[in-house]
């Protein structure tokens, strides 16, 4: 289940939307001010944030910027004031919703829960990748070409993926060699062109006029497509 981080410098606060947030089965992280939440936010990575804007040692408009830094962590911020102004600076500085008090917390958990849906139907959103008769899921790594699951490895699927998700960009071999081997792959880039070469072989069984793996001589490869379709 998600992992909340509450931060919010009053205590009977904190400890009814953790309740309310353990009865519907997530874990929870309580911060009482925003240097211990952006400890926190670093150290166990929650999955969604509920920010209060008065704070002490660092304010919840402070923190959210800082947090928007290097994440992109659902945010929410609570706050006693509900002056329009500051619920524009809030959602300004990166905060995905906000809310005034006194609330409900059953509609504070109304809200995470709609955000992590949303977050969750963009990351499935994100496994999928659609062109002409071609289509690449991720989530359960499956390639279909006109309706037929073509059978891919792991490997030719990721391989597919990364070129095919960035259309006629051209990839080196080092480029495809770091990407999904890693760094500290011992090979050399023969491996991408042995993949290539079976990858081919396998959707050359099907028809694919707008769309072909290309290569690039004394460069890489790319996923071409017709500029009309």
């Amino acid at each position: 289940m998600p992992t909340i981080l509450i931060a919010d410098d009053n205590q009977q606060i904190t400890s009814i939307l953790g309740e309310y947030a353990k009865k519907e089965g997530y874990t929870i992280l309580i911060a009482l001010d925003g240097l211990d939440a952006m400890e926190q936010f670093e150290e166990k990575n929650p999955d969604i944030v509920l920010l209060d804007v008065m704070m002490p040692k660092m304010d919840g408009f402070e923190l959210c910027r800082e947090i928007r830094k290097t994440s992109n962590v659902p945010i929410i911020m609570v706050t006693a004031r509900g002056e329009d102004f500051e619920k524009i600076m809030g959602l300004d500085i990166g905060a995905d919703d906000y809310i005034v008090k006194p609330f409900s917390p059953a509609e504070v958990m109304a809200r995470v829960r709609a955000i992590l849906r949303r977050i969750e139907r963009e990351d499935r959103a994100a496994q999928l990748f659609s062109f002409d008769n071609l289509s690449i899921n991720l989530e359960d790594y499956t390639v279909v070409i006109d309706g037929i699951n073509v059978s891919l490895t792991k490997k030719e699927i990721e391989l597919l993926w990364t070129l095919a998700s960035h259309k006629n960009k051209v990839f080196s071999r080092d480029n495809l060699l770091n990407s999904l081997w890693g760094h500290d792959y011992f090979g050399d880039s023969r491996t991408v062109d042995s993949h290539i070469k079976r990858l081919r072989a396998k959707l050359d069984v099907f028809k694919h006029g707008n769309w072909e793996i290309k290569t690039i001589w004394g460069v890489g490869y790319k996923f071409e497509v017709k500029a009309d379709v």
